[in-house]
């Protein structure tokens, strides 16, 4: 649960929201802080093949999000990700992304993470307007 505003949103159900449009493979929540609201929703979309990440797929997510759950629910940040973090076992590291969304370079022991690389590569893609 992530309190925007007041509001406590289920990232599960922002989530699901997100993998309902057929562009989107995968989908991960986080909160990043926010000045006025407290916490914002920043996302992380895996797409699926041969799927571009633009503005316009963008503006879809959030419109999206916003039908499902209403405005409150809107993400401020969606995020391509053409891998997310995760452990041997299939679990996505939230607490990797939560890092990576607030720009936090000391991410703690990632032995357990499947694929390191993964970490790099969302770095280098964070939203512009995140920093």
């Amino acid at each position: 649960m992530i309190n925007v505003s007041g509001h406590l949103l289920s990232t599960a159900e922002i989530e699901s929201a997100l993998t309902e449009h057929g562009a989107v493979a995968e989908a991960a929540v986080v909160s990043r802080p926010h000045t006025v609201k407290g916490e914002c929703l920043y996302c992380f979309v895996t797409l699926k093949d041969c799927r571009e990440f633009n503005l316009t797929l963008v503006d879809q997510l959030k419109r999206q999000v916003r039908e499902k759950i209403g405005p409150i629910a809107t993400p401020d940040f969606i995020q391509n990700a053409p891998g997310l973090p995760k452990t041997r076992s299939g679990k996505i590291m939230r607490r990797v992304l939560r890092l990576i969304a607030r720009n936090e370079k000391d991410l703690g022991d990632l032995s357990t993470l499947a694929d390191p690389k993964v970490v790099e590569v969302l770095f280098s893609q964070r939203c512009e307007t995140a920093a």
